[in-house]
């Protein structure tokens, strides 16, 4: 509901900027590691993500929530 958010886009740190998820993963740039390790790489603009759950959580405990 939109926390996580997965892209294919190529991208760069300004593309995040504003972004509402609280984190976007980078399936460009994860990969398997020697069929064990898997690594991740996510990417996500901290104060705005925050406060976009705040405002989840506001919403939730108010019972307006979706």
């Amino acid at each position: 509901q939109g926390i996580l958010r997965v892209t294919d886009e190529a991208l760069v740190s300004q593309d995040i900027i504003g972004d509402p998820h609280s984190s976007i993963v980078d399936a460009q740039s994860t990969m398997v590691l020697n069929n064990r390790v898997v690594k991740i790489l996510s990417w996500y603009d901290n104060e705005w993500g925050y406060s976009a759950r705040l405002v989840d959580f506001a919403k939730f405990m108010t019972g307006k929530g979706e």
